[in-house]
């Protein structure tokens, strides 16, 4: 109504910051975790329905209708979904017990939070856990089952009646593949909330990981009509045959790839930027803390007298609120004394020609990125600042970065700052000092004025701890990544070893036309390989989009700030190597098999033929 005015609330504590940061995370971590298990239990079923090909037309031809077959799947379905459930809701419980303490003593640490060394589980997570298994099992088996039921009674047997049924579905999974990529550009075009960054972020690996086996399956087929040797024709066309078998593990490839590349290098250029930042931010040999502003006064005069001491830089800060007649948001004013460590050395993203002698001038500031973001300034803009004194018109005269910090920011001249705001807080500097001397001096003004440690802090001191800090904060990610890439070759395994046994009645017509078992082996484990490798290509351009995705969007929605993009490609060669190795790991033990497989048991397979 008018009259009125929308004042934002005070910025809620650090812990509760915290704790939220923790909770998004970790659902976003579990959201990302179900879906990798949807496509692990997606592809474990597929395969257990391409081994009991056979048995299903047994049980059709014998009289037992197409009903009473969906109902004994589904319910098998479901009792292997309750016991794994169960199993994995203690195993999850054991592997939280275990890392809670250490996760308690990294917030004790870093953030000074006081986290409870004992867990504590209510029985609607134990329900909701064993529900989420249920029903992504049924969601996993339902394709498989429609495909199950639906075909002729004797066409699950036959391999090309089951091919033509894959062909379906992946046109079906193109369509999906489509319709969810449109979501997402609508999500991105039309959203601006975190959850909708997140909705760009989802529907983005699944359209990949959706788009992955028609992709696969025309590059094969490509293959297939440069072929020109028999042996080469009819390993071109095997391969497009088992697709339908490895496509879920190979998507789970592409995903794990993926999230390898982008968010290995988010973490790469945040890095690469935050040290630059560093750098540049942490021009000053020494930073001190005084008790009130007369201890900081008489440090000061004990500091410009010392010979080692070429500059001393106060930082001044004050509190205010900033915005327009329907919003206001509280943001911190720091004033600071022009002097070339800052004309040098700070950091900015876009600016004004001389923006430091502008702002010198007392009629223009520099704004954080995250004050530009919110308000919709750039540089040039006008804005206007409330004080004790009146408004006070400021034009922006340039954006800085300030990365891990989510509040609003100013720097404007100290003395024209104090005499706006009286009550500013005085007791903060930078000290320009000999750096071979700066440790002798740190000692000298702790023992002179009774400091404690942490009152005088040096560059390096701080740096050091800064990037421990970072590297502490995102072993996780390193963590994580190997997990995946170590879950995708597992699921590639069991899915090699369960199609192992059903192709060999394919495999034993080649070995009678004189195909060696060592040949056979050898383009097992070509196959295998080849198809990784035509994976992580794919995943290349996928996992630069989500890092794209997550710095450009997630995160400028999150903090208000984002990060430059940089490229890695020695990363890429490293993952792209792993994603071979992976692959020929879990091919190696079929392969092996089929090498030693007795020709005894291949000629059994002209007897079995089904």
């Amino acid at each position: 109504p008018p009259g009125l005015a929308l004042r934002q609330p005070e910025p809620r504590s650090d812990l509760d910051r915290l704790t939220a940061s923790f909770h998004l995370n970790l659902t976003a971590f579990g959201l990302l975790s179900f879906l990798v298990g949807l496509f692990i239990a997606y592809a474990a079923i597929g395969l257990a329905f391409e081994q009991r090909r056979a048995t299903f037309r047994t049980l059709r031809a014998t009289g037992v209708s197409a009903r009473t077959l969906a109902a004994a799947l589904t319910f098998e379905i479901l009792a292997l979904a309750l016991l794994a459930g169960a199993a994995g809701l203690a195993a999850g419980y054991a592997l939280a017990a275990a890392l809670l303490p250490d996760v308690a003593a990294s917030l004790r640490g870093l953030y000074g939070a006081r986290v409870p060394g004992t867990l504590t589980l209510a029985p609607g997570w134990w329900a909701a856990g064993l529900a989420i298994a249920l029903l992504g099992a049924i969601a996993a088996a339902a394709t498989s089952l429609w495909r199950a039921v639906r075909l002729p009674i004797l066409a699950p047997a036959q391999p090309q009646a089951w091919l033509a049924a894959q062909r379906r579905d992946l046109r079906t999974q193109l369509a999906l593949a489509a319709l969810l990529a449109l979501a997402g550009l609508a999500a991105l075009l039309s959203g601006r909330s975190l959850a909708a960054g997140f909705a760009v972020l989802a529907a983005l690996l699944l359209a990949a990981a959706l788009a992955l086996p028609a992709l696969l399956a025309s590059l094969l087929a490509l293959g297939a009509r440069a072929a020109r040797r028999p042996i080469a024709q009819w390993a071109w066309a095997d391969t497009r045959q088992e697709l339908g078998g490895l496509s879920l593990a190979l998507m789970a490839l592409l995903l794990a790839l993926a999230v390898n590349v982008g968010v290995g290098t988010m973490v790469a250029s945040f890095r690469a930027t935050f040290t630059g930042y560093l750098d540049q931010r942490l021009a000053s040999e020494l930073y001190v803390s005084a008790p009130d502003a007369s201890a900081a006064a008489a440090i000061t005069r004990w500091l410009e007298a010392r010979p080692d001491v070429s500059a001393v830089l106060p930082i001044w800060n004050a509190p205010a609120r900033l915005g327009g007649p329907d919003a206001e948001w509280p943001v911190e004013l720091y004033g600071f004394r022009d002097h070339p460590t800052y004309r040098d050395h700070w950091p900015l993203l876009a600016a004004l020609p001389d923006p430091w002698t502008r702002v010198a001038e007392g009629d223009a500031a520099l704004i954080s990125e995250q004050a530009a973001r919110r308000l919709s300034l750039a540089p040039g803009d006008t804005l206007t600042l409330p004080t004790p004194s009146g408004p006070w018109p400021l034009t922006v005269a340039a954006i800085y970065p300030d990365y891990g910090n989510a509040e609003l920011q100013l720097m404007l001249p100290a003395d024209t700052l104090a005499a706006r705001f009286p009550d500013l807080d005085r007791r903060r500097m930078a000290v320009r000092a000999d750096p071979a001397a700066a440790a002798t001096l740190a000692a000298d003004l702790r023992a002179a004025f009774a400091l404690p440690p942490d009152s005088v802090i040096d560059q390096r001191g701080l740096k050091a701890v800064s990037l421990a800090t970072f590297d502490k904060t995102f072993a996780v990610t390193v963590a994580l990544n190997a997990l995946t890439l170590t879950v995708a070759g597992i699921a590639l395994l069991a899915s090699l070893l369960t199609l192992a046994d059903a192709r060999l009645p394919r495999l034993a017509p080649v070995w009678a036309t004189g195909v060696t078992r060592r040949t056979l082996a050898l383009l097992e484990l070509a196959r295998a390989t080849g198809l990784a490798a035509l994976t992580a290509l794919a995943a290349l351009p996928l996992g630069l989009a989500l890092a794209w995705v997550l710095t450009a969007v997630v995160n400028v929605r999150a903090f208000g700030w984002r990060l430059p993009v940089l490229l890695f490609p020695a990363q890429w060669a490293t993952l792209f190597a792993l994603a071979l190795l992976t692959a020929a790991l879990a091919a190696a033990w079929p392969a092996l098999r089929l090498r030693r497989t007795s020709p005894l048991r291949l000629l059994q397979g002209f007897s079995n033929e089904r």
